[in-house]
């Protein structure tokens, strides 16, 4: 059977030495250890960008080993049809536009096809408001596949079942 596709934010990184959410970082560190080889898991540049502006060089070297250790693979660079959508995202007051990385993410998952974007951040991203919207303003761009904006549990939990 073929691996969903899986497009982690940089919250799913961070939240790896996240130790003021002991319980999100458990289930991070549960995904990375046992699940992470269930899927085909990539970042993108924005990732790379936002681990880069970590202004504590200690958890941005952390940051920077996590995605070597887990093979974490750079999809593609973001295109200007990438950062259109994400600018779409932001006029249509989906996403604000003081969090246009936000955007950049969903954007990119779109663009490419991705199963999933997983990220720890509710309040922008993984919820099912934010999913329905994100879902029909991008049927009526033309893209018609549906993306899932899910957090780690969702996925430890749906594998369980």
């Amino acid at each position: 059977m073929k691996k969903l596709k899986v497009y982690l934010d940089t919250s799913i990184i961070s939240f790896l030495y996240a130790d003021d959410s002991p319980e999100y970082q458990k289930a991070t560190q549960d995904f990375f250890d046992n699940y992470l080889n269930d899927y085909d898991i990539y970042i993108s540049n924005t990732v790379l960008v936002e681990v880069d502006d970590t202004k504590d060089q200690e958890l941005k070297d952390k940051l920077l080993e996590a995605i070597k250790k887990y093979n974490l693979r750079n999809y593609n660079i973001i295109t200007i049809d990438v950062e259109g959508l994400a600018t779409k995202y932001v006029k249509a007051g989906i996403i604000p536009d003081n969090k246009f990385d936000d955007a950049l993410h969903i954007a990119f998952a779109t663009y490419h096809e991705f199963d999933i974007l997983l990220s720890w951040n509710f309040r922008h991203i993984a919820n099912i408001k934010k999913q329905l919207l994100v879902n029909s303003f991008n049927k009526n761009e033309g893209y018609l596949k549906e993306l899932l904006l899910l957090n780690p549990l969702e996925l430890i939990y749906e594998k369980r079942i």
